[in-house]
């Protein structure tokens, strides 16, 4: 589907900022719980771990605090990811000094939707800076196959804008693909509309694979979005095509352009789509009953199931349709990542055969 270079040591390279997640537990509300599970997170390392469970070398690019125990934390899980990384290690100075980010989010249960909050102050990864990293040596003597970006880290300060654009040039030239998942957060472009616009577009003229939803072509893009289609799905999906051969004309040497649909019935049971374009062909896949024991990472684990699709050769729909399956997988664990124990188990979630092997 798309030609990738055959002599990389490293199937994707992923550059983000690490944090920990807390989550009460069971299921209960952050404000009245006293007990949580802490787990490192991020969304880019979400997307690279189904690859990394899968048997594939992942490479993650970040940053760490010098001698924080919640840094040996992150390191310690990625390597229990089977994920290499590196990264410069910023020296704390003293107590108001950099940290990583805190993910507080409550996974709701029933009627009671997700709550997310994220506490970003002082965070280090606002400090990633290529002249860190040797740009040459990752992208040209190791090489990647895929360079899997994320507006998140692209927007968060104006030294990680920079960061993606020169990853972004560094990974072009040496030949890596580019998947860029859009991810727009209204409080990120706050005041830097205007300069964020010009860097996302010129990410997306170098990206391979555009990801995002209606809001994320539209606000990070200026594209516009689909018309209402109201409760019909194949009108809401007439409507995303539509979009999508809008986005094709501005980024015409882009090759494959994708979205996910979600209706919530409850916190529990959601309805899991997607739409995926290459070339003149759709490969549609309407919404779908699952369960959902936490929603928070279900997306991640959809781009990061299609990018697993794209690296062993797959059509679009085969990768879209192991992208749907690795997305609901990642909705029934408390991990915010996928952790898929073989393909046959993704597939086995996309036929719906839940029955018990031995």
């Amino acid at each position: 589907m798309i030609e990738l270079r055959s002599d990389a040591k490293y199937a994707m390279v992923i550059p983000t900022s690490m944090g920990i997640r807390l989550t009460p537990v069971d299921h209960q509300p952050f404000h009245c719980s006293d007990t949580f599970k802490m787990q490192a997170t991020s969304a880019e390392s979400n997307v690279g771990s189904i690859s990394s469970f899968l048997g594939l070398p992942v490479k993650i690019l970040t940053a760490f605090v010098k001698d924080s125990p919640v840094a040996r934390f992150i390191k310690d899980d990625l390597a229990g990811r089977h994920m290499d990384y590196e990264g410069p290690e910023f020296v704390q100075d003293n107590p108001w000094g950099v940290r990583h980010q805190i993910n507080m989010a409550d996974s709701g249960w029933g009627s009671r939707g997700p709550r997310v909050q994220n506490d970003r102050a002082g965070e280090v990864g606002r400090k990633l800076n290529v002249k860190d990293f040797d740009l040459d040596r990752i992208f040209g003597t190791d090489g990647a196959k895929i360079v899997h970006l994320s507006g998140l880290i692209a927007a968060l300060s104006e030294e990680t804008s920079e960061f993606c654009l020169e990853i972004a040039r560094a990974a072009k030239k040496h030949g890596s693909r580019i998947s860029f998942d859009l991810n727009h957060r209204a409080s990120f472009w706050k005041g830097r509309e205007d300069q964020l616009a010009a860097q996302f577009k010129e990410i997306a003229s170098l990206s391979d694979i555009l990801i995002g939803n209606e809001e994320d072509f539209q606000l990070c893009l200026g594209v516009e979005g689909p018309e209402a289609g109201g409760s019909d799905i194949s009108a809401k999906i007439d409507g995303f095509k539509e979009m999508i051969n809008r986005v094709k004309k501005e980024y015409a040497d882009t090759t494959l352009f994708a979205t996910t649909l979600r209706e919530v019935e409850s916190a529990n049971l959601h309805h899991w789509g997607a739409i995926v374009s290459h070339g003149t062909e759709f490969a549609v896949i309407e919404p779908r009953e699952i369960g959902v024991i936490d929603r928070i990472g279900g997306g991640d684990g959809f781009v990061g199931g299609l990018l697993y699709g794209v690296l062993q050769g797959w059509d679009a729909e085969k990768s879209s349709q192991f992208g749907w399956a690795t997305g609901a997988l990642t909705a029934t664990l408390y991990t915010d990542y996928g952790q898929p124990a073989d393909e046959d188990q993704v597939w086995s979630i996309w036929k719906g055969n839940a029955r018990v092997q031995r």
